[in-house]
């Protein structure tokens, strides 16, 4: 199975993946990941976006692409994958879907993680981060077990400067615009499948194996 999980930031779109890839035994490639992965080891692709990372640019769909392409090439990725941080844009998902089609492979399900603004500004207004390994906690609902240190590598970790209601705000309204086409883009296929995220995450992890479940089932009739 091919999966994308959408949704505005704060939905909880890495949390979910990194479980939802253990439960179904499938791999979980972020863009994020790969960015850092392809940056750190020194690779073509990495240093081809740490040169526009270093400038405070974003780095180039192409690049993301380039890099993602790579990825699902990787032994590990033939029975499918669980992808998040991509696609962000219509071009985008015609490129994965270019480089699928080359696998005569194709995205299956696509779980779009609705959010409401009062619980996107509570997630990430708590949100800290390792400034070592970039893992995220939470000051309520994931706090850290020794106070601004990362459980995993005991690097220091900080909030955010645009982790702030207002900006937050303004960061939402934009995610809601840019990725209205894309919504469109997987809804029109029958690809799409919304879900409300506002809830415990594991209860959120529960309802997305169930439409996966449903889904794969009537797949087989």
């Amino acid at each position: 199975m091919q999966m994308i999980l959408l949704g505005p930031p704060g939905a909880g779109k890495g949390t979910q993946a990194k479980t939802l890839a253990e439960r179904l035994k499938l791999p979980h490639i972020s863009t994020g990941d790969l960015l850092r992965q392809n940056v750190s080891s020194g690779s073509e692709l990495g240093k081809l976006a740490k040169d526009f990372m270093n400038k405070g640019a974003l780095v180039p769909d192409e690049l993301v692409t380039r890099m993602l392409g790579e990825r699902i090439n990787k032994p590990d990725v033939k029975g499918g994958f669980i992808l998040d941080g991509y696609p962000r844009n219509i071009s985008q998902a015609e490129a994965l879907d270019d480089m699928l089609s080359k696998k005569n492979k194709e995205i299956d399900f696509v779980v779009y993680l609705d959010t409401s603004e009062p619980v996107v500004i509570q997630r990430l207004s708590g949100r800290l981060v390792c400034s070592s390994c970039g893992a995220n906690f939470h000051t309520t609902n994931m706090p850290p077990k020794v106070a601004m240190v990362c459980d995993n590598c005991n690097g220091k970790l900080y909030q955010r400067s645009d982790d702030n209601p207002g900006t937050i705000k303004k960061r939402l309204q934009v995610y809601l615009e840019e990725s209205s086409p894309l919504i469109k883009y997987y809804s029109d296929r029958n690809k799409l499948h919304r879900l409300s995220a506002d809830g415990d995450k594991d209860i959120v992890l529960n309802e997305i194996i169930d439409l996966v479940e449903k889904s794969n089932d009537t797949d087989k009739v």
